[in-house]
């Protein structure tokens, strides 16, 4: 299984931390305690490593595809102005991510960053609809060949401290290459065209870079 090279660090950390505790533990505690702590250190190491994998994806690119852009559930689908960027009436499709999910974020379109902003903020829970405009997030702008542009907003949560981001500016994508990483628990929202169909629903499950968000 493929490590990300976001979780390399804190494996790492996690891994000699809780090695040193069961050490301790084996030497001050009863030992019924000390396998008890073993197993949870065990179980915590289990799932940091399944935070952090790469998953195995069978992609076919489209143009007129808007994949999604991450792995989790449909969480809102609605008309909403979009005055910070776009400056139009757009189509908001929110993906929220549970810390069961795989964290990479994804284009989903080719294109140019146009605009690519970093915003401090609160940290909401990652459903809420304020979480959107209240909590840290980045702002990425991909400008389509076709002259469409499609804003991606990387969010996080009540438990995403940290939003890692690839973009830069007038930096040619490939769809469904990698645009960031968001460190537990987030979310995604993607703002499209009016002209754009929807092809999920709300509370569907979906797959970054596998599950067709929309077609154009």
């Amino acid at each position: 299984m493929k490590i990300h090279k976001e979780g390399h660090r804190i494996l790492l950390v996690s891994l000699l931390t809780l090695t040193l505790l069961a050490v301790l533990f084996f030497w001050l505690c009863p030992r019924w305690l000390a396998y008890s702590i073993l197993v949870v250190n065990m179980l915590l190491m289990a799932f940091l490593t399944r935070f952090f994998r790469v998953p195995k994806r069978n992609i076919t690119l489209s143009d007129s595809v808007i994949y999604s852009p991450a792995d989790g559930t449909v969480v809102a689908i609605e008309e909403v102005d979009e005055n910070m960027f776009l400056n139009t009436r757009c189509l908001q499709v929110s993906v929220f991510m549970s810390v069961w999910n795989v964290h990479i974020n994804w284009y989903p379109t080719k294109g140019t960053v146009a605009t690519y902003v970093y915003h401090p903020g609160d940290y909401l829970v990652a459903r809420h609809p304020k979480s959107s405009t209240h909590n840290e997030r980045t702002s990425v702008v991909v400008k389509r060949d076709d002259g469409q542009q499609i804003l991606v907003r990387q969010i996080a949560g009540a438990v995403a401290r940290r939003i890692v981001c690839y973009a830069k500016e007038q930096q040619p994508v490939e769809q469904c290459s990698e645009m960031g990483f968001i460190k537990f628990g987030s979310r995604v929202d993607v703002f499209l065209p009016l002209s754009a169909k929807v092809q999920v629903t709300l509370g569907q499950k979906v797959k970054g870079c596998i599950t067709h968000l929309a077609q154009l």
